[in-house]
């Protein structure tokens, strides 16, 4: 079985963006099929925004190459129905839970961010079989151990 991943905003940003080197091994973890990278439309709907609000315009991003890997490589999920949630780790920035709400309902292995509010949530998560850690935290061979 594939493992999940999910890559908050900036993580996605660093990747497809930024080029940012640390990102690589995510990115070859994603591309080669180790991991399921895996989205849903509040994720997506956040990175639009922050896309639409000209963020990172300086560094002139190439936008329908960012939609294009998104297409081709994100594996979209149903939001779940609304209820009561299960009992989790709640993120002090609210605009945040979504990432956690989406790794915890699908049985994602890793929630990969550099936001603050986020990784103060890493020792609650991980007695719940996520680990959230920064790009460089992540390291490929967890996605290899995790398929077998």
């Amino acid at each position: 079985m594939i493992p999940n991943l999910v890559l908050d905003t900036n993580a996605v940003l660093d990747w497809l963006i930024f080029d940012n080197p640390a990102s690589q091994p995510i990115a070859l973890a994603i591309v080669s099929g180790k991991v399921r990278w895996i989205v849903n439309a509040a994720v997506r709907d956040e990175l639009a925004h922050v896309l639409a609000r000209g963020v990172v315009d300086r560094w002139q991003p190439d936008v329908p190459r960012l939609w294009k890997y998104w297409e081709r490589h994100a594996t979209p999920i149903e939001q779940p129905p609304p209820g009561s949630p299960p009992r989790r780790p709640q993120c002090t920035d609210t605009d945040d839970q979504k990432f956690v709400d989406l790794a915890l309902d699908n049985g994602a292995r890793w929630l990969i961010t550099r936001d603050r509010a986020l990784l103060k949530l890493a020792r609650r998560a991980r007695l719940l079989g996520l680990r959230i850690v920064t790009p460089e935290r992540f390291t490929p061979a967890e996605a290899v151990v995790a398929q077998a």
